[in-house]
């Protein structure tokens, strides 16, 4: 049953892309996964890079900083993890229609990783906002410098654990 709700959830993520890439005004980076890779390796657009190559992506245009934050915060494309994903950013301060949409209908269809968003939101509080730069002009920052300046040691340890460990939160609300 989980898996037909997951289902779901990825083609309103498709059909929720498609609509946002043909209506937003926003200039697309006009960048390719093989641009990226051979940036420098110490930088946040090599990383980024590596990130798409390593799951067979290329940057979707006008909706690239998505893909800059999986690489910014560690969380992987599983649907548990892109919902994960929008409660740090909305716990960092973001707010959009399309983050509130995922929020309530990633939290009525997959409530068994509540503790995993949760956690995930209390992430978000605790660093520095991020949400609001442009990610096309930081490309050739040093990535952990970068990411040091957003998260806390302490926060990205916990946010690893929590990501390896992800898949018992679905297991511990069964149980309960």
């Amino acid at each position: 049953m989980i898996e037909k709700r997951k289902q779901l959830i990825l083609w309103l993520f498709e059909v929720s892309r498609n609509l946002y890439t043909r209506f937003k005004k926003k200039q697309p980076w006009n960048l390719t996964t093989a641009e990226l890779v051979v940036m420098p390796s110490h930088t946040y657009g090599h990383r980024l890079g590596l990130f798409l190559k390593s799951n067979g992506f290329e940057l979707i245009p006008k909706v690239e900083r998505h893909d800059a934050y999986h690489v910014l915060t560690g969380f992987d494309t599983e649907v548990e993890d892109e919902i994960a994903l929008q409660y740090l950013c909305f716990g960092n301060g973001k707010r959009t229609p399309y983050l509130f949409a995922v929020l309530v209908l990633g939290t009525l269809l997959l409530p068994e990783y509540l503790p995993y968003y949760r956690k995930a939101f209390y992430f978000g509080k605790k660093s520095n906002p991020f949400h609001h730069y442009d990610f096309k002009t930081l490309l050739h920052l040093d990535f952990e410098l970068f990411r040091s300046m957003i998260f806390s040691e302490r926060i990205v340890k916990s946010l690893k654990e929590t990501q390896q460990i992800r898949s018992q939160y679905r297991l511990k609300s069964i149980l309960v």
